[in-house]
């Protein structure tokens, strides 16, 4: 059995040196979900209960639990954080909660992520106890994390664990891509894939070797996502959840594993798509590299994914090949 860190020789408690450990982008996701009432759930929707702003207050109190994290558990370090997002989504029968945490430094954030949703869950029972005082806070759990000797760890569909090590995902795989469709009615078998077989097949027609496409719920984009650059592909293209509606989830999980964004294609791809229709503006997609692997969210229309395929079109052969370190003139 692997020693516990927080034990020292003689089985005392103690705070892990990091001293000696190398700063590296640090991202975790951790999931939750308060389990309530259709009646509840209905009302948080419409923003109609006796405590107003249900949602944004448990946001706020997730963000600001996360930032404690250090004070509320007493061996963790005290951490920097660069980004916590938190995100909710509904169910017939409760609320979903999802929190981000990134950081940069010689340890994890995964207690961070973990904090952030705890305490966004406990704020929504307080909020809802009046309605349902038999609510309850189930599922609070580690997603993904990044970063780090033991680099990417994603939780299987399983529940079992699965890691992949740092050296393993900083080579990327040349000519690889997947395919990756946010659509919780895809993932529940209930609408058809419009948008992710067109997407391979044209992938494929330019030489890619292609896996996917790969269908997750908007509500669990963020380890479909994981689940997309595991392997390192050298691309990844995903279709859906790029709207407005309290679903789509599809940019913050990009942002959360990206390293640098490549804003420029994004907006090509919204002015292309506007000449066509003035909803194409209400994309929120994101362009970027997480590492070596370049991200590319695309709408979860045909008409979206037309578009954003002919902006990438004459620039993707060029644009890996300057990714991969070769084959490019500075920009």
């Amino acid at each position: 059995m692997t020693e516990l860190s927080h034990l020292d020789g003689e089985g005392r408690a103690r705070m892990v040196d990091v001293s000696a450990k190398a700063d590296t982008t640090r991202i975790a996701v951790a999931a939750g979900e308060l389990v309530t009432t259709p009646e509840v759930v209905a009302l948080v929707r419409a923003d109609d209960l006796p405590k107003a702003d249900v949602l944004s207050t448990a946001r706020i109190a997730g963000i600001s639990g996360s930032k404690k994290t250090s004070e509320l558990i007493p061996l963790c370090h005290q951490l920097a954080l660069s980004s916590v997002k938190v995100e909710f989504g509904f169910t017939e029968s409760s609320i979903t909660i999802e929190a981000t945490a990134k950081t940069k430094g010689p340890t994890g954030v995964e207690m961070e992520a973990l904090t952030a949703v705890a305490v966004a869950g406990l704020t929504l029972h307080d909020m809802v106890k009046a309605v349902d005082p038999a609510a309850t806070l189930d599922g609070v759990r580690l997603l993904t994390k990044e970063g780090g000797k033991r680099g990417h760890w994603r939780r299987d569909e399983s529940g079992a664990q699965a890691e992949r090590p740092t050296e393993s995902r900083r080579e990327v795989r040349p000519g690889s891509a997947t395919v990756l469709v946010a659509s919780t009615g895809g993932a529940r078998g209930t609408r058809p894939d419009t948008t992710g077989p067109k997407i391979a097949e044209w992938l494929a027609a330019r030489g890619h070797t292609v896996r996917g496409p790969l269908v997750y719920a908007d509500a669990d984009i963020a380890v479909g996502l994981a689940d997309a650059i595991a392997d390192t592909p050298a691309l990844v293209i995903t279709t859906g959840g790029t709207g407005a509606s309290p679903t789509d989830a599809t940019p913050e999980a990009t942002r959360a594993v990206l390293d640098r964004e490549l804003p420029g294609i994004a907006e090509e791809m919204r002015r292309l798509g506007a000449q066509v229709t003035p909803h194409a503006s209400l994309s929120r997609g994101l362009v970027g590299l997480a590492g070596r692997t370049l991200i590319v969210n695309l709408p979860g229309s045909p008409g979206g994914v037309k578009d954003g395929l002919a902006v990438l079109d004459p620039i993707l052969d060029h644009l890996l090949a300057q990714i991969a370190g070769g084959g490019a003139h500075d920009e």
